[in-house]
């Protein structure tokens, strides 16, 4: 997959609204693919979720805590595509 995230805008509760470099845009609610545990727990403060930004080197969204997520994941939630084999902050 691996289409680059060019911009992200946080709304309302924990939802990112993403557009990637291929024209697609969408909503992602992030807290149905983390917990907010370790490097994702200071995300749970609204001030500090709406820090958002985008690395233009990885493609992907970033907080300065250094939690990121990948940007395959979230561009299949925003399509409605098949996620990877994996779920970024899920335990279990």
């Amino acid at each position: 997959m691996l289409k680059d995230i060019i911009k992200v805008q946080p709304l309302d509760k924990y939802n990112l609204c993403l557009s990637f470099e291929d024209g697609v845009e969408g909503i992602v609610d992030i807290s149905q693919l983390i917990e907010f545990t370790g490097v994702f727990e200071p995300l749970k403060f609204k001030a500090y979720f709406d820090g958002v930004k985008v690395n233009p080197e990885w493609g992907t969204i970033y907080w300065e805590n250094g939690a990121d997520l990948d940007p395959d994941v979230l561009y299949a939630v925003v399509t409605g595509q098949a996620i990877p084999n994996y779920q970024l902050g899920k335990t279990g």
